[in-house]
Order: structure tokens, then C-alpha cells, then sequence
């Protein structure tokens, strides 16, 4: 395997009486696409969240690139080259795709959002903005209001956002959530080209993207780690099928074979 990139030792989360995360050890190698799946309720964004700084664990440790950032806050790993899209995606409507990125670059040079309008005419900004649009297929809409962009570009603005940060890790949060084939197909295609250069954490329900474009699958179920390797060995293994795979061929109609036929 090659040199860890993101390690995870013993994660663990409670609220109340649920087990969130329950004692979560994983090793990400440098430029692997790795993903979480798992039933609703499995654990998944608790585990993200944790990982991106938002929400404490009650035990365990999180390394980055052989550095300690368990009880690091969010803005300084994403300092480090962490970088996270949400679930739901947070954006500016009434601002335009450009501005947008370009209010992320500035943030994350450490700069406050109140001089968003600054943004707008500075090159320094605006430079890195248009190279992360053009990463995710935005280039034609970067001076398109959000509010007029589709969902599924929505979510493409949301990863452009992140790239803007100049990541060495994205974690994603089920980025196809709400999409139509097409979407889908388009993200997939985004998510192939920036796995050439970056390490990615994926979130995703759905199966036949997963199949597509995971270097490994971990799987979760009751914040419990039940099984984690190659698609391979993911598709083959009982034990998954039984908690998961199963439930969700039945649900999507065999997606599963469909998407290990197309990768």
C-alpha cells in the first residue's frame, strides 16, 4: 500500500445512548478514491464531520499526513489540505458562480468574507476561481448567477470550492444527492479526472458510481467498520450483502453489477 495519507485510530462518537462512530480505524493511502458506504443511520457524516474538525470525538485519533490534527479546528485543516463538501450544498444564490469560488479562495487565504466585494476585482482571487470552475466543467457558467445554475451544478460549484482551497484531500458528502442520470454521469466524469491528482474520501448512495470509481470501499454499519477492501471484495463479501448490498440491489435494480461492469 502506498504511503498513508490520512490515518484513523480507534474514532468514536456517542450521543446519548447511540454509537455514532464506534472505535474507527482506516488508513487512506496518497491518491486513492476511498469510499463509506452503508445503510441511512450507518454513521457516515458523523464520521466526515469528525474527520473535517466539526465535531469532536470522544475518543480516537485522526493523522494527517503523519501530523496529529485530532483537536485541530476545521480552519486549520483545511490549512493543512483538507478540504470538505457538504451533504447540502451552502451557497450564495443572488452571487455569481465565480464569486463564490473566488470568496472561498479568499477565505482560505485567512481573509474575512466582509470584503466579499474586493473579491470580485482582484486577479489574485479571481485567477485560482476560474482554474477550480474549469476542474469541475463550469468554465461557461462562472459569471452565471447561482440561483440560475441546475442542482447538479450546484454540487459541481461545491467541489470547485473546495479545489480552490488547494486541497490534498477532499472529503465528499454524497456530492450525487438529488441528481438525474445525466448529473450523475457528469460528476462521475469530474470525480475520475480529479482522483488523478488528489486523494478523495467519498460519501455515496449511489452504488454504481461507487463501483465506478473506488480504489477501496469501506463499509459501515451502526458506526461499526463491517468489512473494508477492493469493489471486488466488497461485492463478494456475505456479510455485506447481508447488511447492505443486497438491500440496495433490490432497491436500485441490481446497480450494483451494472456499475462493477462499467468500471
Amino acid at each position: 500500500m502506498a504511503e498513508a495519507l490520512l490515518q484513523v485510530e480507534g474514532l468514536s462518537k456517542r450521543f446519548g445512548g447511540v454509537v455514532a462512530s464506534d472505535g474507527i480505524t482506516l488508513e487512506i493511502p496518497k491518491g486513492e478514491l476511498h469510499a463509506i458506504i452503508g445503510p441511512n443511520g450507518a454513521g457516515k457524516t458523523t464520521l466526515i464531520t469528525q474527520l473535517a474538525g466539526e465535531l469532536a470525538s470522544d475518543a480516537g485519533r485522526v493523522r494527517f499526513e503523519e501530523r496529529d490534527i485530532t483537536t485541530l479546528p476545521t480552519w486549520r485543516r483545511s490549512q493543512l489540505g483538507l478540504a470538505r463538501s457538504f451533504q447540502i450544498t451552502s451557497l450564495f444564490l443572488d452571487f455569481t458562480a465565480l464569486d463564490n469560488v473566488a470568496l472561498a479562495v479568499q477565505a482560505h487565504a485567512g481573509h474575512s468574507f466582509h470584503f466579499w466585494r474586493g473579491a470580485r476585482g482582484e486577479p489574485a482571487l479571481r485567477q485560482p476561481a476560474r482554474a477550480a470552475l474549469a476542474r469541475v466543467g463550469l468554465a461557461e457558467r462562472a459569471d452565471m448567477l447561482v440561483s440560475r445554475l441546475s442542482h447538479g451544478e450546484h454540487r459541481q460549484l461545491e467541489i470547485a470550492m473546495a479545489l480552490a482551497t488547494s486541497p490534498r484531500m477532499l472529503l465528499l458528502d454524497e456530492p450525487m444527492a438529488g441528481m438525474g442520470p445525466d448529473e450523475s454521469a457528469r460528476m462521475v466524469k469530474t470525480l475520475r479526472e480529479l482522483k488523478r491528482d488528489l486523494t478523495i474520501l467519498l460519501i455515496e448512495h449511489d452504488m454504481e458510481a461507487v463501483f465506478a470509481l473506488a480504489d477501496r470501499i469501506t463499509v459501515l454499519v451502526y458506526g461499526r467498520i463491517i468489512a473494508s477492501g477492493t469493489p471486488e471484495a466488497i461485492r463478494a463479501n456475505a456479510d455485506v450483502r447481508q447488511a447492505y448490498l443486497g438491500e440496495q440491489e433490490e432497491a436500485q435494480g441490481k446497480s450494483v453489477e451494472r456499475g462493477a461492469a462499467n468500471g
